[in-house]
């Protein structure tokens, strides 16, 4: 689902991005929390990832989306965003910004939007670039004999669409687990020993 539209770009080769956040002790009031990601551009790859301490799992997930946008050193990009954080791709995809602009970063309750700081850093983006988010589920263990894989297969297209193939979205599995790997690494980064 296209969330921005940029004027003719002829780029042809999506920028593919994988984002996973994570939270070791999420809630409580002493924690660990990581990001990771992964940005592929045709042949190329790159890997980051880091930790914070006292966070959210959905403030991981956005940090991780930030830092990739951060890392894009060209604006104009066709991006691909790939994510199981329903909370960071509903809101693009539902333009849930929009109401929470109109609204002075109230909610529809009235309440002050949670991580008002990241959605204002991550909305920019949204105008430099030209953005599909889809939402893949996480933690899916392909080598597992017990997956349902044409099952999740099904799930996953009819939430992002038809245009995938089996082995395309066992790729973005693959990529979406090593986002999950590079955000618990951020984690470990930060515990103390």
């Amino acid at each position: 689902m296209v969330v921005s539209k940029m004027k003719d770009r002829s780029q042809t080769t999506p920028l593919k991005i994988y984002t996973d956040g994570a939270c070791s002790g999420n809630q409580e009031d002493e924690n660990f929390g990581g990001w990771g990601a992964v940005l592929v551009y045709g042949e190329h790859s790159k890997e980051i990832y880091g930790g914070e301490a006292d966070t959210t799992n959905n403030r991981m997930e956005m940090t991780a989306l930030l830092r990739a946008f951060e890392a894009i050193k060209k604006d104009g990009q066709s991006i691909e965003l790939y994510s199981d954080s329903s909370y960071l791709v509903n809101c693009f995809r539902g333009k849930w910004y929009k109401t929470w602009l109109k609204n002075g970063w109230k909610t529809s309750g009235k309440k002050p939007v949670e991580n008002r700081d990241l959605w204002e850093s991550l909305l920019p983006y949204l105008e430099k670039h030209n953005i599909s988010f889809y939402r893949i589920k996480g933690h899916i263990n392909l080598k597992s004999k017990k997956i349902d894989l044409d099952s999740l297969f099904r799930d996953f297209s009819e939430v992002n669409g038809g245009s995938f193939t089996i082995d395309s979205f066992k790729r973005i599995v693959e990529m979406n687990n090593l986002a999950d790997a590079l955000a618990n690494r951020g984690i470990e980064s930060i515990k103390p020993l």
